[in-house]
C-alpha cells in the first residue's frame, strides 16, 4: 500500500512539473523568425496584379490606378512590408464605384493580406508617395 502512494506521489509530481516546462519557442525565436519574414517584395506589383485579378468583380478597364513603394511600417505585432493601393474599377452593373485605397501586407517577399476598409487603410495609405500603377490599368479577365 505504501508503495502504491509513493507512486501517485511520484506521478503528481511529474504532471506538475511537466506544466512548468516551456514548451514552444522563446520571445526571441519568435522575434527572429519574424524578422527573418522581413523579406523585400521584389515583385510586389506582379503579386498584387494577380491578386486583383480575381479580388475585383470586374479588373477590366480600372481607372486612376496608383501604388507606393513597399515599406516597413508597425502592423501590431511588429513592422512588415506594407504597399498602398489606390484604383477606380468597376461594380457588377459597369459603373465605377469611385476611388478606393487599399493596403498590401508582404511576409517572407510574398502577398500575405489585402485589407480595403477606409478604416484599417486611412492611417497607414494617408503619407504615402503614390506612382502610377498602368499594368493594373491593363487588367483583363
Amino acid at each position: 500500500m505504501r508503495w502504491r502512494a509513493l507512486l501517485v506521489a511520484s506521478l503528481a509530481a511529474l504532471a506538475v512539473g511537466g506544466c512548468a516546462t516551456e514548451v514552444g519557442p522563446s520571445q526571441a525565436e519568435l522575434k527572429a523568425t519574424w524578422e527573418a519574414q522581413n523579406v523585400f517584395p521584389q515583385g510586389y506589383k506582379n503579386d498584387l496584379l494577380a491578386y486583383m485579378r480575381t479580388y475585383l468583380n470586374d479588373p477590366a478597364q480600372i481607372r486612376d490606378a496608383a501604388i507606393s513603394q513597399p515599406q516597413r511600417k508597425d502592423i501590431g505585432p511588429g513592422e512588415r512590408y506594407v504597399a498602398c493601393v489606390r484604383y477606380n474599377a468597376r461594380k457588377t452593373d459597369g459603373k465605377y464605384a469611385g476611388t478606393k485605397d487599399g493596403l498590401a501586407v508582404f511576409v517572407s517577399g510574398k502577398l500575405d493580406r489585402f485589407f480595403d476598409t477606409p478604416r484599417d487603410v486611412r492611417e497607414f495609405c494617408k503619407d504615402a508617395a503614390f506612382a502610377p500603377f498602368p499594368e493594373l490599368e491593363r487588367l483583363t479577365r
